[in-house]
């Protein structure tokens, strides 16, 4: 262990690089945990993004408890006291929530009815989706850390520094938003809604704040014991002075807030964490995605054609890097993901502390069984019409006899996923055309040389014969592989040419490329 610690001191590895400044600030401090926060709005189901922010974190996490022996802990924190701005319009019977609006969610019913509230029902949804991955945290509700008195220290000492943090948060807003703005939202003693008024008197020594609501009637309540919650912004920094938070990560639509968070923490007696902002996801366009608009990709989507590791090995690439999101990350990802497990076990440490799957798997990576990647599954189920994963595992049995459902489950869970991308992917996008005169003729004797071949049947030795073919021909050589992809595929890329007649076979290749010649893959003219 003391080697990979070695080895960890000095890592690029982006989550040994924020450990080690993590642990900097933790020794200088003298505090005997380090606490990692992540935040979540229960306003609408969990994301991808939410399974991005907690496992990077708890990449991080778990690279400081490899260079350090302190305890961690991970909370996940939930703004419940948010009032409800809008009625979703994916719940049942929306219109019984509109009486609702602007009331905390833990104070909206349920409109599914199995939960007290509509906040505890997306509460219950969060949990499980982090149970479901894994994932090692405290829950906090924001509820019951402010009903609780959790929060009221803090929430005192906000009213006894009022105009300091006033003038933190007054500086950043526009001149006709200062006029109303406070940095405490009280809920209406009677209607229970959240109320964006402006306090005519904050009261340090009794801990009370008085304002006018809507209907002009003035009110005094007390800032604790739930009566009151703080805005957005301050509640940020305002929870990492109560909780004591040492390292949160956020998307970098909060960067430019970094420096009020901390003010505000700072100004309630606390120290501003170490923080690490990532940059966003976009779509197939470029747009940053979006949960309200649907763009992008859902991580049951992901899911849906491949495993969690290959999704975390995305979230670990570049997180710093505006990266686009779509259906077609997925089989690179997967089959990235495979090289650097089946690299892990032959590297030193040092190495080992960079693989991303040691960030993935907490050092013990699990040996990788895809006998075939992702990619080539893809372009086997394109040749073979595939749509069931059995139809591939007769060809993968054939590439390789030892391996089987049973004792290679990630390949027969990538097989499963393969089939369904291409149904759903490639399959309406393949585009055949029929070969030049030149392609012809190399194709023609790369067939009659696959009908007399007698020679090795595997990767390197096919690939020889495709590319002896090709040479006397194609100047520069892609384009002769470009043309294998386009007329026997119906793809622009594709895979290594001698693997992929490995695993479809030498006979099976040749008819295929018979079907090919004789102008049936490209099908009957369009009628007009």
């Amino acid at each position: 262990m003391s080697t990979l610690r070695d080895a960890a001191m000095t890592s690029k590895a982006w989550p040994f690089e924020e450990a080690r400044r993590l642990l900097k600030r933790i020794e200088k401090a003298g505090k005997d945990h380090a606490l990692f926060e992540t935040g979540y709005g229960p306003s609408g189901l969990p994301h991808i993004g939410t399974f991005g922010e907690v496992a990077r974190t708890t990449m991080i996490r778990r690279a400081f408890e490899v260079i350090s022996d302190i305890p961690t802990r991970l909370i996940c924190f939930s703004d419940d006291m948010d009032g409800m701005r809008k009625v979703p319009g994916n719940v049942p019977n929306p219109e019984a929530l509109a009486p609702h609006l602007q009331k905390p969610l833990t104070r909206v019913p349920d409109p599914f009815g199995t939960h007290d509230s509509f906040g505890h029902h997306n509460n219950a949804r969060l949990r499980t989706f982090l149970d479901t991955f894994g994932f090692e945290y405290e829950f906090i509700s924001a509820t019951e850390f402010y009903g609780s008195g959790q929060f009221d220290e803090t929430l005192l000492r906000a009213a006894e520094r009022y105009e300091e943090l006033m003038a933190i948060m007054l500086k950043t807003l526009r001149e006709e938003r200062r006029q109303t703005y406070s940095i405490f939202l009280p809920i209406h003693p009677e209607t229970g809604r959240v109320l964006y008024v402006p306090m005519k008197h904050v009261s340090a020594e009794e801990g009370t704040v008085t304002f006018d609501d809507e209907d002009g009637r003035e009110w005094t309540v007390p800032v604790t014991g739930g009566n009151v919650k703080f805005q957005w912004k301050p509640d940020f920094g305002a929870r990492w002075a109560a909780l004591g938070v040492d390292f949160e990560i956020y998307g970098k639509d909060h960067a430019a807030n970094t420096g009020v968070y901390g003010g505000i923490c700072r100004a309630l007696g606390g120290q501003a964490p170490e923080n690490y902002v990532y940059e966003l996801f976009l779509d197939a366009e470029g747009h940053k995605i979006s949960k309200t608009s649907g763009n992008g990709i859902s991580i049951d989507e992901w899911l849906t054609y491949a495993a969690t590791e290959s999704l975390s090995y995305f979230m670990y690439q570049k997180p710093r890097t505006a990266k686009r999101m779509h259906f077609d990350v997925i089989p690179k990802a997967v089959d990235e993901y495979h090289q650097q497990l089946r690299a892990f076990p032959d590297q030193d440490p040092a190495k080992q502390a960079n693989n991303p799957v040691f960030h993935i798997h907490r050092g013990q990576p699990p040996a990788s069984d895809m006998v075939v990647p992702f990619s080539m599954l893809l372009n086997l189920a394109s040749v073979a019409g595939a749509e069931h994963k059995d139809a591939l595992w007769g060809y993968i049995r054939q590439y390789a006899p030892e391996a089987s459902p049973e004792t290679n489950p990630q390949m027969d869970r990538a097989a499963e996923g393969a089939v369904r991308y291409y149904n759903d992917f490639v399959k309406p996008t393949k585009v055949y055309r029929a070969p030049t005169e030149l392609e012809r003729d190399a194709l023609q004797e790369l067939r009659d040389g696959l009908r007399t071949w007698d020679g090795a049947t595997t990767d390197e030795a096919l690939q020889s014969l495709v590319y002896d073919v090709g040479r006397e021909r194609f100047d520069p050589m892609r384009d002769w592989f470009k043309a294998l992809y386009q007329v026997l595929l119906g793809a622009d890329q594709g895979p290594r040419f001698g693997s992929f007649i490995a695993l479809y076979g030498v006979a099976e290749t040749a008819d295929l490329i018979d079907l090919a010649l004789s102008g049936a893959l490209i099908g009957p003219a369009p009628s007009d």
